[in-house]
């Protein structure tokens, strides 16, 4: 059919637009992925997953500085205000489009209005004068910290233009340094787990998700962790303070009895208890469950840990009851950030470690460890793979007798408060490390209607019936099974030899005590700087040899040994 050049023109008119229409479109795509990711990496280097939420304005303030930024007070009250309880990531990233980083254009514009004349200097006076008296007042301590740093000062003055260069260069490095060690954290996932057709470290294959009980909602499948994936590597330990660089622990092979009472001995005193588990990840870093204790008012308390006893099924070895338990105690002052380390368990019977003592009243956070010495990666020969499931003689699907007697210690490890039933918040800690999602209050609605429940808590039996589901779900194939099996420390014979269940006891002489299990995570910054100042406060020191200000701390208990060294040399 014959068209005329008019016509060809506003056709090739027409292609333009779209290809350009189009080009944009990938182009906007392409930035928000670069922003998308940035984000990210920087939320990951103050949290160990996108899920965890910002809970303070400190918290809110550092994850800001990390992606580059520089808030104000001001800034931050604005997001956070006197309502504000937590946010998560897509607030995170909601900010981070409002508060655009300050281009060194504008940092030296604002300077240039103190420098009236032009000199590229501002007198330190002149600055003391500024800093301390308009806007957000710094104290002198913080103004001295910029004005003796040799790089951008001299002679009593500051060179506004070299300290605008070093705060890019040092806010450029920030973001870059946490691009980088995301890219390399993804690599690192990728070489440990692999993709579909790759196959785990004990050759299972990886399975291309693990349902959850959102199924019930019909949702499409999606890739789901495997195991450690849900939670990316935590961030460098701060320690105890800037001066203390390094703990060492090592296990001790004693179980000599230092005087602890028993909670069982004290008849007349209330009592509360939770159980909990140290879970070991594929790069040797191990998750535990966090509790907060309240305290009504003035105690003496009994504080024990020890692992977990379940059941002896003959021919398995309880591997975890030689696992090294202990238990730091901090006070909350104000804020869950503002925490002061008070105890430890200190003393041993056996497998136990406790503490006794008064406390007042108040908010405790205890955090249970563990050396690792014990807890650790062993490459044991596997003969063969434990069979999960198999077709009864109506050819329907049931679950073998041996992994029945897994999930039943895994019903008794996950149900933290010893009821015999799983609480909505007991499940999610479950499906948490399993498939790193949660259920909500709907959900967990819809799962009373198709498992055994009593008073809105999951049965064992209901337990049992949610792990066939899921193999039904697959029509048979246990890949889905293995996953959960695995993030739980079991190996394929279906031993549990990466994982050490605990049980808490906490005894008070005066009042009733209250423990709730609230996070499952790695050893926090607080974790490290309290193990740091214990043994500050109750080890040997010793000055190394030819170098004054290095002091080694030692403190010794029957079953561990740890050392902290600290650099006294400002």
């Amino acid at each position: 059919m014959a068209s005329s050049p008019g016509s060809n023109a506003a056709l090739a008119d027409q292609k333009g637009t779209h290809s350009e229409v189009s080009q944009a479109k990938k182009s906007q795509h392409a930035e928000e992925a670069i922003f998308y990711k940035n984000c990210r990496a920087a939320y990951l280097t103050v949290f160990k997953s996108s899920l965890e939420n910002i809970k303070s304005k400190e918290q809110l303030t550092l994850v800001l500085q990390q992606a580059g930024r520089n808030p104000s007070q001001k800034t931050i009250n604005k997001y956070w205000t006197s309502q504000t309880t937590t946010l998560n990531f897509d607030d995170f990233c909601t900010i981070l489009k409002e508060e655009t980083p300050a281009a060194k254009t504008q940092l030296l514009e604002a300077f240039g209005k103190i420098d009236t004349d032009n000199t590229g200097y501002i007198l330190h006076d002149e600055l003391y004068k500024l800093l301390t008296t308009e806007g957000e007042k710094m104290t002198l301590d913080e103004v001295n910290a910029i004005t003796k740093l040799p790089d951008f000062n001299c002679n009593g003055k500051l060179d506004y233009k070299k300290f605008c260069d070093l705060y890019m260069t040092t806010s450029e490095q920030c973001c870059r340094t946490a691009l980088e060690k995301l890219e390399a954290d993804d690599r690192l996932r990728h070489r440990q787990f692999g993709s579909e057709a790759e196959t785990s470290p004990e050759g299972l294959t990886l399975p291309v998700s693990k349902p959850s009980l959102k199924i019930l909602r019909k949702t499409d499948h999606r890739p789901a962790p495997t195991k450690g994936d849900s939670r990316s590597p935590s961030r460098p330990a701060q320690s105890c303070k800037a001066s203390s660089s390094s703990t060492i622990s090592v296990c001790a092979s004693s179980n000599r009895s230092t005087n602890l009472i028993e909670p069982s001995t004290m008849k007349e005193w209330q009592c509360a208890q939770s159980k909990g588990c140290f879970y070991l990840e594929e790069d040797g870093e191990i998750v535990s469950h966090k509790y907060r204790l309240h305290l009504p008012q003035r105690s003496t308390v009994c504080i024990t840990i020890k692992p977990l006893h379940l059941r002896q099924i003959e021919g398995k070895s309880c591997h975890w009851l030689s696992v090294d338990t202990a238990l730091y105690v901090l006070k909350e002052n104000e804020t869950q950030e503002n925490l002061q380390l008070v105890c430890f368990t200190d003393q041993q019977n056996k497998e136990m470690f406790g503490w006794k003592g008064e406390l007042p009243s108040g908010v405790y956070w205890l955090l249970p460890f563990t050396t690792g010495c014990r807890l650790k990666k062993v490459k044991t020969p596997i003969t063969g793979e434990a069979k999960l499931v198999y077709r009864d003689e109506d050819g329907e699907l049931a679950l073998t007798k041996e992994f029945r007697a897994a999930l039943l210690d895994i019903f008794e490890t996950i149900d933290l408060d010893g009821n015999g039933l799983l609480s909505l918040e007991e499940y999610n800690f479950f499906e948490l490390r399993t498939s790193g999602e949660t259920c909500d209050e709907e959900v967990w609605a819809m799962c009373k209607e198709n498992f055994d429940m009593k008073k809105n808590e999951l049965t064992r039996q209901g337990f049992m019936d949610l792990n066939l589901m899921e193999a039904n779900d697959r029509e048979g194939d246990p890949s889905d099974l293995w996953v959960t099996l695995l993030s739980l420390g079991y190996n394929k014979a279906l031993e549990m030899t990466e994982a050490c269940p605990f049980v808490i006891d906490i005894c008070a002489e005066k009042c009733k005590p209250r423990i709730k299990a609230i996070y499952l995570e790695a050893g926090s910054w607080q974790l490290n700087r309290a193990i740091c100042k214990s043994v500050v406060n109750k080890g040997d020191a010793k000055v190394m040899d030819g170098c004054e200000n290095i002091i080694v701390y030692t403190y010794r208990t029957g079953m561990r040994i740890t050392s902290v060294i600290e650099n006294k040399e400002p």
